[in-house]
């Protein structure tokens, strides 16, 4: 099958694709692209299953970890006021983490804009798609318009006023069933004319998800963006209030951050699946949606010498037909205009009417051919299978980093805020406050001595 202009399947999609698939008993799955089968669906569940399981890993070790630090630490001698051994490592190592998790959503910016722009490539294919198999239909039914105008009026007032020369009426006449033949011709080239699928519809649905899937994600790297800021701000502050906040939405983050990753893996391998072999996937999907013949959808999706334009035999009737009235008209003037003055206004209309025929015609062949549909095709694949893949992973990256930051912060964040000192709630009170507990415990030392 020949492949759209200017696609072919990358690197990361050979690479997807040949990733080993299950379903729910483990037995191997087909990597052919298949939503519908059931085997498939599980396949790519238990892929996103996959982080599910790495989420339960993580919680279970953060838990053991925190269980162990808090359980197992020697305790401290009364009164003693040195720092812990290691403090310092366990909130650099937290730092570290925050900083790798800061990188992360750089990252997921990044991949959130190429998958948009991506789906958005794909909307726009969609969208010219659907102009142009809107101008065929136009083209179609102006045209088979004009003719039947024509034919009502023109050639019949023809007819009439060269009555007396049988010949030149039996001319009329001939132009008049080739005028039918042109549009019955015509009529059968407007291939989408009420095909319930419609490009228009399709590119709206998908711009509409697509909308609601980046402001999703920008409002999950916002929070992660938020979390790590105010985490750094407690740990340089110490303040234990603003850290075991902060500790609270890591979690909560942690838990979206391998949600996000299953979606992810799922719909890349999917989408890799997919764009392994799109072609028979787009027939097969596209013939059950619009019952068209396999031999229109094949030269349009194809586009390749070994499948022939299934319109050529209507094209080349419709030009016969077109080349047949124009000698007609041309010999009609030649012996009628002189004795007969009253034919020339409706030869004349015809003339134009024949013109804009004409034209419409070459712009039919034109848009007909399938160079320009099959384009569009491209396009959307480029931008299905190029950037909004390539922004997947950016996000599956970034989703990754975000995991592994989070949870060496959780645990590290408990150590963290053990070592602040005992009056960090008192930092930023002024030393005239007389609320301020050292202030007030002067002031009673004060009173007892006079």
């Amino acid at each position: 099958m020949g492949a759209p202009p200017g696609y072919r399947p990358s690197a990361w999609v050979h690479l997807l694709h040949q990733l080993p698939r299950a379903d729910f008993q483990l037995r191997p799955v087909p990597s052919g692209f298949a939503p519908q089968e059931q085997e498939y669906q599980q396949a790519l569940l238990l892929v996103a299953a996959l982080a599910g399981l790495g989420l339960g890993l993580s919680l279970i070790f953060i838990a053991v970890y925190l269980i162990r630090f808090c359980c197992c630490r020697p305790p401290e001698p009364p009164g003693s006021k040195s720092p812990t051994p290691g403090g310092g490592c366990v909130t650099w190592s937290c730092i570290v983490a925050l900083l790798v998790g800061c990188t992360g959503i750089g990252i997921g910016f990044y991949g959130n804009s190429e998958t948009s722009d991506g789906v958005s490539q794909l909307s726009s294919a969609l969208l010219h798609a659907n102009h142009t198999l809107s101008t065929i239909d136009h083209l179609v039914l102006e045209t088979v318009e004009r003719l039947g105008e024509a034919v009502r009026t023109e050639l019949t007032t023809l007819e009439e006023v060269l009555e007396p020369r049988t010949e030149l009426v039996a001319a009329a006449r001939g132009a008049q069933l080739q005028a039918e033949v042109v549009a019955q011709q015509l009529q059968g080239l407007a291939f989408w004319q009420g095909v319930p699928l419609s490009p228009l519809q399709v590119a709206e649905d998908v711009s509409f998800m697509e909308e609601y899937r980046w402001l999703a994600y920008v409002l999950l790297l916002l929070l992660e963006l938020l979390v790590c800021l105010f985490t750094l701000l407690g740990l340089a502050k110490q303040s234990k209030w603003l850290v075991i906040v902060m500790t609270v939405m890591s979690l909560l983050v942690l838990v979206l951050s391998w949600g996000s990753m299953g979606l992810e893996a799922a719909t890349a391998v999917g989408l890799s699946d997919f764009c392994s072999n799109p072609d028979p996937y787009i027939l097969n999907l596209t013939q059950e949606e619009t019952g068209l013949s396999s031999d229109i959808l094949s030269y349009y999706f194809l586009c390749n010498q070994a499948v022939s334009n299934p319109f050529q035999q209507r094209l080349s009737l419709s030009q016969r037909a077109l080349a047949s009235i124009h000698s007609q008209l041309l010999g009609m003037e030649r012996g009628a205009v002189r004795q007969f003055p009253s034919a020339q206004k409706p030869l004349l209309s015809l003339e134009e009417t024949l013109n804009v025929t004409e034209g419409n015609f070459h712009q039919l062949v034109a848009l007909l051919h399938c160079r320009g549909l099959h384009k569009d095709y491209g396009a959307a694949l480029r931008g299905l299978c190029e950037d909004a893949l390539e922004g997947l992973l950016f996000l599956l990256l970034f989703s990754l980093l975000s995991a592994g930051a989070l949870a060496t912060a959780l645990c590290s964040l408990p150590q963290a805020w053990a070592l602040f000192p005992p009056s960090d709630d008192y930092d930023d009170t002024d030393d005239d406050d007389p609320f301020n507990p050292q202030e007030s415990k002067r002031f009673v030392q004060w009173q007892s001595s006079i």
